[in-house]
């Protein structure tokens, strides 16, 4: 009789960690770059002129944070219609149809070529070329209806048209990107299988392209919130326009300014910590393992400067 023995259960290996054999220029670079960034510190806290007892009186007003909440207001309607246009844009860029597709590049062509600045103060004056606007059949039909233009076109509903269209160009040119990243086989798979062209698009080519449009787009969000400051030429009280109308009052530029300068870094860095997580969402089926978390990296941090530990070799005779 012969008996079977039980193979020894699977040891997971430890995890192999490289040293990098340290150098004496990288102590002497960290220490500049730590005494340029101690001085930087240093000046911005103690210059009288910053008047931080200034920018924390304000820095929650009323009229700071009503600045502020229009300032997102408008991020979210701009990128909301800007990305629906993008998607539209780069599906008629893509068309067998020769008109839809040179009416997709026209769109590109022009909101990409002119400066933002220019288009919102453009929609800001449409009463001057049109004083009224009128809804009909072009040359031939009645008009079914008509308003004064100054009336409809409000600096809110201006910087809303300004933000959206130009945005809607960029985000044409990102998903158009990412449509063509994806291997042109599985649009060849799913018109085999008898699935119609939008419903592979939206069923297979989308989904695919996402890992590709995501990063992007995230980057133009970020982007929009900054661009919402050239409103301001509108007298849209966003939030740079918000400060400009205090410090116009009190005279205190510098203050305000900062004031609405650290509100911009904490609503970007709250869409960057976003962005990231959306992107390693995406990234799950293209990568054999996840980028890791920022707790991961700081855990790593913490492993890397801790003492390796000691393992003794035993052998079997």
């Amino acid at each position: 009789m012969t008996t079977v023995q039980e193979a020894p259960p699977a040891t997971v290996p430890e995890e192999i960690r490289v040293k990098h054999r340290t150098h004496w220029g990288w102590w002497v670079v960290t220490a500049v770059v730590l005494l340029f960034a101690a001085g930087i510190v240093k000046t911005l806290i103690t210059n009288p002129n910053m008047q931080w007892d200034v920018v924390a009186s304000w820095f929650f007003s009323r009229s700071i944070i009503f600045g502020l909440l229009r300032t997102l207001e408008l991020t979210v309607l701009a990128m909301f219609f800007g990305i629906l246009l993008g998607m539209l844009a780069a599906v008629m860029r893509l068309s067998p149809i020769p008109i839809l597709s040179s009416v997709a590049w026209f769109y590109t062509w022009f909101f990409r070529g002119t400066p933002l600045l220019v288009q919102i103060i453009f929609w800001y004056n449409l009463a001057a070329l049109f004083p009224t606007i009128e809804i009909g059949i072009p040359f031939v039909g009645p008009v079914f209806w008509e308003g004064n233009a100054n009336a409809i076109v409000t600096p809110f509903l201006a910087s809303v048209l300004a933000l959206a269209l130009n945005e809607g160009a960029y985000m044409a040119e990102i998903v158009r990107g990412g449509i063509v990243s994806v291997d042109p086989g599985q649009s060849e798979a799913a018109a085999a299988l008898g699935m119609r062209n939008s419903r592979a698009l939206r069923r297979i080519i989308f989904p695919q392209a996402m890992r590709v449009i995501v990063p992007p787009t995230g980057n133009q969000v970020i982007s929009m919130l900054k661009s919402t400051s050239l409103v301001s030429v509108t007298s849209m009280p966003e939030l740079l326009y918000s400060a400009q109308l205090v410090y116009n009052r009190t005279f205190q530029t510098i203050p305000l300014l900062v004031v609405a300068s650290i509100w911009y870094l904490i609503v970007t860095s709250i869409l960057m910590v976003i962005q990231y997580y959306i992107e390693r969402r995406y990234a799950r089926g293209g990568r054999r393992e996840l980028p890791p978390t920022p707790w991961q990296k700081f855990k790593r941090m913490i492993a890397r400067f801790s003492p390796a530990p000691t393992t003794t070799a035993t052998g079997r005779a």
